[in-house]
């Protein structure tokens, strides 16, 4: 790893707070980061003194507001290694962005008795905005296999094409298993067959390098809260050629060129996608993150991050009638999250009583009931990292565990 822990753990304050009376181990990033003193900063900056309505003021503040907002768009763009800023769209996370595609996609370009693949895998956000175009459409959905340590079934998959296949639609990463699915042969595979793909890229983003050109995708989405920016924004990276094809998500100011009662011509892009006043000052937080991230190195992110998973599987390996989920389970790599629960204990009594000694971590279904029903469980207990964790924070986890374990016992 090339950067300095400690040093970094310093831009966090809340890191050095403590609950019910212990030092705090967070560890649960899959579902939220915590934000740097710079996020914050130049937040706090842009309200006091740049604070303005974007695009539409002749104004000095205007005009610095919407520079700002604009060269967040190219700080996102370059991240994502995308072509052009018209191919980033800024919405409020990635639930919208899938919704998103979903909507305007099937709308385009989808017949009753057309078809979505998906996986087991997903995400409820990449789950019930197809199910709402195939209420709406009469579309169907074809879903991936997993095999028992969390993998996708790679021979099925291909077996699903059919000729009325329209489009792909799948996790870089699980948000429950960890799982880091192969999508770079999956698009491969789709686009043999003519098929356009949409990666959730929530769970990869914030944890390795993601370059939209190498992978070749059509789509991606992620959130800005998720990747130590604030809550609230977050983008959709669309081939410029099939956001020009797609209709407008909503309607209103800022996505239109001209309006009459009786017709309405739309903006270029990106602004068709951006009805309304954008949330500017969270997209200059989204861009200070990134920055913030790419100082540090994506490269060094995934390494320190893949030690604390491995170090915190062989942890917790050790402790009797451990039962750990998904591909690190069984020696493999895997990325982010890592999901267990123990013998006789419930998840949710697991989560509050680690919550009691310090440790924050999440519990439940994690949104995805379909891959619960495919584990044969009803919930897990999730630890998931980020830049800043420790290995000692993963040994406090584990003797946290062992403490409440003899509670049960």
């Amino acid at each position: 790893m090339s950067y300095d822990l400690e040093q970094i753990r310093q831009d966090f304050p809340i890191l050095q707070r403590q609950v019910y009376g212990r030092p705090l181990v967070y560890l649960d990033n899959g579902a939220t980061t915590q934000k740097p003193r710079c996020v914050v900063e130049a937040m706090t900056e842009e309200y006091y003194n740049v604070n303005a309505n974007v695009h539409r003021g002749v104004h000095f503040l205007s005009q610095k507001a919407t520079d700002l907002h604009e060269q967040s768009r190219e700080t996102v763009r370059r991240f994502l290694n995308a072509n052009s800023v018209n191919e980033i769209i800024f919405t409020r996370g990635t639930t919208e962005s899938m919704n998103l595609v979903a909507s305007c996609f099937s709308e385009a370009f989808m017949q009753e008795g057309d078809e979505v693949i998906i996986s087991t895998l997903e995400h409820h956000s990449n789950i019930v905005p197809w199910q709402l175009a195939q209420n709406r459409k009469g579309i169907k959905l074809r879903v991936i296999p997993i095999t028992d340590e969390g993998n996708i079934c790679l021979d099925e998959y291909e077996k699903l094409f059919t000729n009325r296949t329209r489009i792909v639609s799948v996790a870089h990463v699980s948000n429950v298993l960890g799982t880091i699915n192969p999508v770079k042969e999956m698009i491969e595979i789709a686009h043999a067959h003519g098929v356009p793909v949409l990666i959730d890229g929530a769970q990869s983003t914030p944890h390795m390098a993601v370059d939209v050109q190498q992978l070749d995708c059509d789509f991606i989405a992620f959130s800005g809260h998720k990747m130590y920016g604030p809550t609230g924004v977050g983008v959709l990276y669309g081939r410029e050629k099939w956001l020009d094809r797609l209709p407008p998500y909503m309607g209103g100011g800022e996505m239109i060129k001209r309006v009459s009662f009786e017709q309405t011509t739309f903006n270029e892009l990106p602004y068709k996608f951006e009805a309304g006043t954008p949330d500017y000052i969270a997209t200059t937080g989204l861009a200070q993150a990134i920055d913030y991230v790419c100082q540090l190195g994506m490269d060094s992110i995934e390494a320190h991050e893949r030690d604390l998973a491995q170090y915190a599987v062989s942890r917790l390996q050790q402790i009797p009638g451990m039962q750990l989920y998904g591909p690190m389970a069984y020696g493999a790599e895997g990325a982010g999250p890592l999901s267990f629960n123990v013998e006789g204990i419930h998840h949710l009594d697991m989560g509050t009583l680690l919550d009691r000694l310090g440790v924050a971590v999440r519990t439940g279904h994690h949104c995805a009931e379909p891959l619960m029903h495919r584990l044969g469980v009803d919930g897990t207990v999730r630890a998931s990292f980020g830049l800043y964790n420790t290995r000692a924070e993963i040994d406090v986890l584990a003797s946290s565990i062992e403490r409440v374990c003899k509670m049960f016992a």
